[in-house]
């Protein structure tokens, strides 16, 4: 349906012929319904480089071409948002701040510390990191585990989640939703969108871990120089 909607949309590019995240999520959606857009949100909460931006608007457009409702897209896709929230919220609960800890001083480029900082931070700002963290690109997933390292009440961590995460996807599914035969308009920016997202991660995990062996390599000529 969706792939037939695309071919007969107005001119150039093929946007028949998506791939990667695209090609993905809307093979998913082609087998599944709305649950494959559930489904492909769920994968985005547990591996953050896949961009729910892409995922979202071709949830929409399939909603708009008659694959499932808009209502259905919007459900599905925060139940996805939900179950994968939970699933790092879990991680961080059964594992808790000693394990995750132990584990983090035994991994290259981690710190124990690391978990203390993150789980401090949690602390202080609370309930409002895990509502309006649902907005910021790859934070949303992270911050799931340290508000289980913490405890946070398994309701009040799903009600802010699933508020969070419907605002956020109804956004973008509006926009794939109103767009509807018109996807000419936005396809071509589609694949530009996935690879900012993954660039933006690539950079920060290169920096992180260039900082990190700068701050080992200093710590070790102190303990050299017996500092």
């Amino acid at each position: 349906m969706l792939r037939t909607m695309l071919q007969s949309a107005q001119p150039a590019p093929d946007t028949g012929e998506l791939t990667g995240v695209a090609g993905w999520a809307v093979g998913l959606m082609e087998a599944v319904g709305a649950p494959g857009a559930g489904l492909a949100i769920a994968a985005e909460n547990l591996f953050p480089p896949i961009p729910s931006e892409v995922i979202l608007p071709l949830a929409g457009l399939t909603a708009a071409a008659g694959g499932f409702t808009l209502l259905e897209a919007i459900l599905w896709t925060t139940a996805g948002s939900v179950v994968g929230a939970l699933l790092l919220y879990s991680l961080g609960r059964v594992l808790g701040h000693e394990r995750l800890a132990r584990i983090a001083s035994k991994m290259p480029l981690v710190r124990s510390s690391d978990i203390d900082k993150t789980t401090a931070w949690f602390a202080k700002h609370g309930w409002k990191t895990v509502f309006f963290g649902r907005f910021l690109p790859i934070f949303r997933s992270l911050i799931s585990i340290p508000a289980g390292i913490e405890r946070m009440p398994v309701p009040l961590f799903l009600g802010l989640t699933a508020i969070g995460s419907a605002i956020w996807n109804t956004i973008f599914i509006m926009i794939g939703f109103t767009l509807g035969q018109n996807w000419h308009i936005i396809e071509p920016y589609m694949d530009w969108l996935q690879w900012v997202v993954i660039g933006a991660v690539i950079v920060l995990i290169v920096w992180w871990v260039v900082r990190r062996m700068l701050l080992n390599r200093r710590e070790g000529k102190h303990l050299l120089h017996g500092e």
